[in-house]
């Protein structure tokens, strides 16, 4: 059985998520990886394969909208490896998993004008809106 809740609970649930980003003396953190994104949350994703880090500040929260919330943006980040995104994993402050992101040109969670990122670029996310399902 599959329960649906109200717009209002499915807010609150996301600013419950971007409370939970922000626990820990860190700050929540994207990592870009190349590679096949593992098949659960709960698997380790492969440390070699991570291009760069893109930090959130904390709090990481920026608005909450009618439909959503919006987090603020990550700081400009260089890519420690060259490589093409395949996916993202986003990270709390106590540095555990929160979800994975699928990453791609186009129809994707991440949306990127060039998925083929160079040593030494510069990655920031500028946009990031959490909906509810």
């Amino acid at each position: 059985m599959t329960i649906t809740s109200s717009q209002a609970a499915q807010i609150l649930a996301l600013q419950a998520y971007a409370t939970f980003l922000d626990s820990g003396n860190n700050t929540a953190y994207f990592v870009y990886y190349s590679g096949d994104k593992p098949t659960s949350i709960d698997v380790a994703a492969n440390a070699e394969n991570a291009l760069c880090t893109l930090t959130l500040p904390k709090p990481c929260l920026k608005q909450v909208l009618s439909d959503g919330i919006e987090l603020h943006e990550t700081n400009t980040a260089l890519t420690t490896q060259a490589g093409v995104v395949t996916f993202a994993r986003l990270y709390n402050g106590n540095h555990e998993p929160f979800a994975d992101f699928d990453v791609g040109l186009i129809g994707t969670h991440i949306t990127l004008n060039n998925t083929n990122i160079a040593l030494g670029s510069s990655q920031k996310l500028d946009n990031i809106f959490f909906n509810p399902l």
